[in-house]
């Protein structure tokens, strides 16, 4: 049995020896001087202070792009609306709901939402902006039927109204972000 212990001995000891030496390996194995870690840090400090530089002007070009469309929005929607126009835009964009938005009941009003939401999903690649603020137009006389009879509507039809509400505000969202985008193409 002593003899079995004894041959186990010096195999419990090479691990030891075996990771003492590696460990020697490694440290030896370290080329660079303080010198060019400290250079190394060095640039890449100035790596990372360009980079800070270029990203805060983009980000004041975008920031000047967004005033400047905003600005454009605000004098835009401040011009009133073309009574014309508006029935135009409403007549393309609730199909059989135009001219009757007022006497929309609960039942029909999520299906004018719905055809709303589809019309301008359709033909936002080529709406102008004016034609946006026609859109809102119409996406705000249907809120105020819905505020009109919202008492009287089953709570069932909100949820569709609602997500088809979210929808145009995306939509919208969408193309105010295309439009600072592009005013900061044209900032550069």
């Amino acid at each position: 049995m002593n003899h079995l212990t004894a041959s186990l001995t010096p195999y419990k000891r090479r691990p030891l020896w075996a990771l003492l030496a590696l460990a020697t390996l490694s440290l030896s194995g370290c080329d660079s001087t303080p010198r060019e870690r400290q250079e190394a840090a060095r640039t890449a400090g100035h790596e990372l202070d360009t980079l800070a530089r270029k990203a805060t002007r983009k980000i004041a070009n975008v920031g000047k792009a967004t005033a400047t469309y905003h600005e454009a929005n605000r004098a835009r929607r401040a011009r009133p609306l073309d009574p014309r126009e508006q029935i135009a835009m409403e007549t393309k964009l609730l199909g059989p709901y135009s001219g009757q938005v007022n006497a929309l009941t609960p039942a029909d009003l999520p299906n004018a939402y719905a055809q709303f939401v589809r019309a301008v999903r359709t033909e936002r690649a080529t709406f102008t902006d004016r034609d946006w603020d026609y859109a809102r137009a119409v996406y705000q006389r249907l809120n105020d039927q819905l505020k009109q009879i919202r008492m009287d509507m089953p709570t069932r039809y909100e949820v569709p109204i609602r997500a088809r509400q979210a929808e145009f505000v995306a939509l919208q969202a969408g193309h105010a972000a295309k439009g600072i985008n592009d005013a900061t193409k044209q900032a550069k």
